[in-house]
């Protein structure tokens, strides 16, 4: 499919988790004028743990800078694993391809959106790391008792996959009260800037929806997801989900 703009988050290269191999396939199948990395997408935290990276890892990376010399332009946006890019920012790699913070986007439904990984307005990130480092092993508990569910599930005939992490965000109270207060605190931020609306990325859940009059979307994450937002020729922002689409 051939779109306006692609937006893109959380692919965690650098971590076990990551689904690299269908990021790959999404990128081969999928073309567009614009393609917005919209943070962590390598994860210097993991990394600093224990260093692992496939070769699949490096491949996203080749198939990402192999669309920016054909002319795709590229923005890749800073999110708190990928932070230790942040002290060059910005960078201004060829003609095609830019490292920043946070940029603006202009849509061709003529709205303008603030675009940001969202890690700035996440006071545990922001002011406790220490506690969002803890939180971050937590998940990657979630995620190998995934693994091992969703093992027992496909022997016993149950192919679509089930994320426990997901589960665990839409029943406990306060995860729920966090993902609320997160998506109200960037709504607001953009309203008050005067945008019509916010595209980011942080908390592993794609979404589109309206907030307080704010268009807010989430890209969601290729650690589990597998989604994107994409920006159609018509002017409509959708959400891709590339594990329904396989």
């Amino acid at each position: 499919m051939k779109y306006k703009s692609i937006f893109i988050s959380d692919i965690h290269l650098g971590t076990r988790f990551s689904k690299a191999k269908n990021l790959l396939d999404f990128l081969k199948n999928n073309q567009s004028e614009n393609l917005i990395l919209v943070g962590d997408i390598i994860d210097g935290w993991a990394i600093k743990r224990k260093f692992i990276w496939p070769q699949t890892h490096s491949d996203v990376i080749q198939k990402i800078l192999k669309k920016a010399r054909k002319g795709c332009n590229v923005t890749f946006i800073t999110g708190n694993h990928d932070e230790f890019l942040r002290p060059f920012i910005p960078l201004v790699l060829g003609d095609s391809l830019v490292i920043a913070n946070e940029i603006e986007y202009k849509a061709l439904n003529g709205k303008t959106y603030y675009v940001t990984h969202g890690d700035f307005f996440d006071s545990i990130t922001m002011t406790k790391k220490w506690l969002a480092v803890l939180g971050d092993y937590g998940y990657d508990i979630l995620l190998y008792i995934n693994s091992f569910l969703n093992l027992i599930r496909k022997k016993l005939g149950i192919k679509k996959y089930w994320s426990l992490s997901k589960y665990v965000k839409d029943s406990v109270k306060s995860s729920v009260s966090f993902i609320n207060d997160y998506e109200k605190v960037l709504s607001t931020h953009a309203k008050n800037k005067g945008y019509n609306g916010i595209i980011c990325g942080h908390i592993h859940k794609a979404e589109i929806r309206k907030i307080d009059k704010i268009e807010y979307l989430n890209c969601g994450d290729w650690v589990e997801n597998c989604t994107a937002i994409a920006e159609t020729y018509d002017g409509e922002f959708i959400i891709i989900d590339w594990l329904e689409k396989e």
